[in-house]
């Protein structure tokens, strides 16, 4: 196994518009909670992070690809800053944890940011630094240039929404997008 990154694959955002990709645990949950914030064009579950092209959602999940359980975020930055998203993406997912949210266990689940740029990098690290006065624990979320980002299966894109009584959903996703709601109710579309 060759365990290298994967050469720069381009993340192209439409004009007027940015992009981010984090990390913090099931791509359900991050996603869902991204797509109901004003200013958000589309929140995309995908992979990235890791060395094998073109991961399946199993290749992933058996903690031999590198990738990590992303959302990809395009945004209207005259409507929501990357402050914002960082905001609610520290809210949303607990960055205190090694490899893990809750039962979610494994390097797919690590919490983590990829920066395009220096811009990018330096407020995804004051973002970090905010977070941390509000917290005891440190915050172990990785920092790591933008190299590729594979988008998931069909299947996953939207998922909470098609399935929001399924176990999972109803347990894990639901009480995180209530709680989104009730502390962010002033971005909500």
């Amino acid at each position: 196994m060759d365990n290298k990154v994967l050469p720069f694959t381009p993340f192209e955002v439409p004009d007027g518009s940015a992009g981010i990709i984090v990390g913090g645990g099931c791509f359900w949950c991050i996603e869902a909670i991204f797509n109901q914030m004003k200013g958000v064009v589309s929140a995309q579950s995908g992979y990235s992070g890791g060395w094998v092209e073109h991961p399946t959602y199993e290749q992933v999940c058996d903690k031999k690809t590198g990738h990590a359980e992303v959302v990809k975020v395009i945004f209207q930055p005259e409507i929501i800053s990357l402050d914002e998203l960082f905001e609610v993406f520290f809210e949303i997912h607990d960055p205190t944890t090694i490899n893990r949210q809750g039962n979610d266990i494994g390097p797919q689940y690590r919490s983590v940011i990829f920066y395009r740029d220096d811009r990018e990098k330096a407020t995804a690290e004051a973002a970090i630094e905010k977070a941390q006065l509000e917290r005891e624990e440190q915050i172990v979320t990785e920092l790591a240039p933008y190299a590729n980002y594979y988008s998931a299966e069909t299947y996953h894109q939207g998922y909470y929404f098609q399935h929001t009584n399924q176990p999972y959903c109803s347990a894990v996703i639901t009480p995180k997008i209530r709680k989104f709601q009730k502390k962010f109710s002033g971005i909500l579309r």
